[in-house]
């Protein structure tokens, strides 16, 4: 079948993008699903800074690229037994094959062949479904339909609006998910969350949600501040000033026991590392350039007992903690609509990451 899709073929074009148009609306043939995959109408998906530091290419990437990985759709074929049509998926942006020893771990993040498959730009089965093009993290959401496999999708509720929805997939599950799966953060330990993007607000919710207290958001725009004190935060800093760690250690009577960092940045993640107590742990969920190297004291490690951590994909199991995050919501207690900043059509997507990149935006999403 033919498919519109937003398309990628040069990475480091110079912003801002809605002069360079570093994404163009292609028509694309797209080949039927194989033994274990779907074909999705795509209903909505989410803009991400790991699409823009491919855009702009701080994580290189196979080119070209029909680009997004966080989204939802409706199951319109299915070659698994594991999935009808009409029924309403969300997708996970690692494939997890199930059988591999991270997978057999109950650690579906780490999936090896799903991560040579997103390295590769194909699906988990190491085909490629789109002529000439490479798949984004197994999902490339960023078109009317896609074919995935199976295992990068989830069934959720068909009554969660798609705008919403598609936010699960990578935003609400990494930020929640870096709170209780890989922290594991209990109530009444002091947290603080650098960089309040989707990610970052998202483990705020997080962190409001299992009790964590005091609470101290941390960014450098003040209306995203603002927004993180109405979510739970006890405490929101301006990170412009040059006092940032003095500030959270004072808000938090001596440091944080947990601190979360998003940004993507090793300049903030030593902040950071140097914002938690002794015996505290610093969780890392942004992905900064691989040049860029990180500088700690040693010696903490030990004589202060403090662990540094990383998290992708929240540590989640998708098809454990999609749903659980998807009632939490319906419940009332993640309020994960107050994330989204606005919708956008495909035509409009240069100038969508124009907007991500200048930090003005939570999550934009692409409704089609």
């Amino acid at each position: 079948m033919i498919v519109r899709g937003a398309v990628l073929r040069e990475m480091g074009l110079p912003s801002p993008y809605a002069e360079s148009r570093p994404l163009t609306i292609e028509e694309l043939e797209l080949a039927p699903p194989g033994p274990g995959e779907l074909l999705v109408r795509i209903r909505a998906a989410g803009l991400c800074h790991s699409d823009l530091s491919v855009i702009d290419g701080s994580r290189p990437r196979v080119m070209p690229m029909l680009l997004g990985h966080e989204a939802t759709g409706q199951v319109i074929q299915s070659e698994s037994p594991d999935f009808k049509a009409g029924d309403t998926v969300g997708f996970a942006f690692v494939p997890a094959c199930g059988t591999c020893a991270p997978c057999a771990e109950g650690r579906a993040a780490l999936c090896e062949p799903g991560a040579a498959a997103n390295t590769a730009g194909t699906l988990l089965s190491g085909a490629g479904r789109l002529n000439g093009v490479h798949h984004h993290l197994g999902v490339s959401g960023f078109a009317d339909h896609a074919v995935v496999s199976a295992r990068s999708a989830v069934k959720i509720d068909p009554e969660l609006p798609p705008e919403i929805a598609a936010l699960f997939g990578c935003a609400v599950m990494t930020g929640v998910g870096a709170v209780v799966n890989t922290a594991r953060v209990q109530a009444g330990q002091a947290a603080v969350v650098f960089g309040l993007g989707g990610v970052g607000l998202s483990a705020l919710l997080g962190a409001a949600l299992v009790g964590a207290h005091p609470l101290v958001a941390v960014d450098v725009v003040p209306e995203k501040l603002s927004l993180a004190l109405e979510l739970g935060a006890t405490h929101a800093i301006d990170a412009r000033g040059n006092d940032v760690v003095e500030q959270v250690q004072e808000a938090t009577g001596g440091g944080a026991h947990y601190a979360f960092e998003t940004v993507g940045s090793a300049a903030v993640l030593g902040q950071a590392y140097a914002a938690t107590r002794r015996g505290g742990t610093t969780v890392t969920v942004g992905l900064p350039h691989p040049s860029q190297m990180l500088s700690i004291p040693a010696v903490s490690l030990v004589a202060e007992e403090r662990t540094l951590k990383g998290s992708y994909l929240g540590s989640a199991i998708p098809s454990r903690d999609i749903p659980r995050y998807i009632a939490l919501y319906q419940a009332g207690r993640l309020p994960v609509d107050r994330l989204l900043t606005s919708t956008v059509r495909l035509e409009s997507l240069n100038e969508a990451f124009d907007t991500l990149a200048a930090g003005t935006s939570i999550r934009q999403v692409l409704v089609l």
